[in-house]
């Protein structure tokens, strides 16, 4: 799958989050890069920033908050699952909710008790 292909499906995942949500995101880009960093090469996901939650009076002025997906862990994962491309778009949206959690301050126990884990 082509890296503009997994940018589309990263997008149509964002694009199925109901927008009373997408509301209440503040501050937060979401980027699509081929690798994780080497030190946790199967990761599928990142969120770093400041949770919603934990946000106070001073939080301005900062940079967003940075969502990445990973192409080529993703890829591999579910291509050693014989996912298919159904796989890929199924792993990509929980990977996408999964991340968009930690912005609202879902931590990762909850995430999995929901199946976004």
């Amino acid at each position: 799958m082509t890296r503009e292909d997994f940018e589309e499906l990263v997008a149509e995942a964002l694009d199925r989050i109901p927008p009373e949500l997408t509301r209440l995101m503040d501050n937060v880009a979401v980027f699509v890069e081929d690798e994780p960093p080497a030190e946790d090469p199967e990761l599928l996901g990142l969120y770093e920033g400041t949770p919603l939650t934990e946000r106070g009076e001073w939080y301005a002025g900062v940079l967003p908050d940075r969502i990445t997906v990973y192409r080529g862990p993703t890829l591999r994962m579910v291509g050693g699952e014989d996912g298919g491309r159904d796989g890929v778009v199924s792993e990509v949206e929980v990977t996408v909710v999964h991340e968009i959690a930690h912005h609202f301050g879902i931590d990762d126990e909850r995430l999995h008790e929901l199946g976004y884990g």
